[in-house]
């Protein structure tokens, strides 16, 4: 087997927030999901120095945008319409970390607003607030609702392998934005869908074709207490995918790192 491909996770920082006690057990979901599948999770936060950004960037086999608050509106061209919590450190944090992941050609897995920021960078927007879909966020039990796969996508193949046809899975729900048709990024493809007081939202994005990994979905698989068996495949294909050809980049680069810094790689 090879050697556990390091997978940056960026996270909300918790350093004196007073929900800190909330927030951090649901943030060890993310590191526990890529830990059973053999990745090396990297934590970094908007407070993270630096060195460390950089350090983290330079040897990363893959990328994973986790939840949390809203993005900046600033960041698709919009003016506040109902995004809440702000966290403009955070969202330049999550920009230099997939532009590194560009640079290096990693697979990224983008998760609720890690699936919106996917789709921000890449030139497309969010509805800012959808009617009745704050019931779920923060800490309460999730809201849930089917998920309608298209088939033939990868995401298709993650989650019905034997039938690539798609289907429909019962998802949990702790967003209040959200991706239209409309909003949807140039370059992204639409691999599932929600229907919501909105229309249909787009829920699931991935890339085209043999092009690298991009994948994102609204919904929290990182939560299996409420999330079908099938997601922990989506796991595995991505942290698989960690292991592939930018992998033998990211040693040497960890190797060149410890030898002119004096620490491990």
């Amino acid at each position: 087997m090879t050697d556990a491909p390091r997978i940056v996770v960026t996270i909300t920082a918790t350093a004196n927030r007073p929900d800190a006690e909330t927030i951090i057990p649901r943030i060890k979901l993310y590191g526990d999901a890529i830990r059973r599948h053999g990745g090396e999770p990297i934590m970094l936060d908007a407070t993270s120095p630096a060195a460390a950004r950089a350090a983290a960037f330079a040897t990363m086999e893959g990328l994973l945008l986790s939840g949390g608050v809203d993005v900046d509106p600033a960041r698709y061209g919009q003016p506040n319409r109902g995004s809440a919590d702000v966290q403009r450190d955070r969202d330049e944090l999550e920009a230099e970390a997939w532009s590194a992941a560009a640079d290096r050609d990693v697979p990224v897995l983008g998760i609720c607003r890690g699936f919106q920021v996917m789709n921000v960078l890449m030139g497309g927007s969010l509805l800012q607030d959808v009617d009745g879909h704050r019931v779920g966020v923060g800490t309460g039990p999730p809201a849930h609702h089917p998920l309608r796969v298209a088939p033939g996508t990868r995401l298709a193949r993650i989650l019905f392998p034997r039938n690539v046809g798609g289907g429909v899975v019962q998802v949990n729900s702790f967003h209040h934005q959200a991706v239209r048709a409309g909003d949807l990024a140039p370059g992204l493809v639409a691999s599932a869908w929600a229907a919501s007081p909105a229309g249909d939202l787009v829920e699931g994005i991935e890339s085209p074709g043999a092009a690298r990994l991009l994948l994102g979905v609204q919904c929290h698989p990182e939560r299996t207490d409420s999330t079908p068996a099938a997601f922990e495949r989506m796991w595995s294909v991505f942290v698989d995918a960690c292991r592939g050809p930018a992998s033998g980049r990211a040693r040497r680069a960890a190797t060149a790192l410890s030898t002119t810094t004096g620490r491990p790689g």
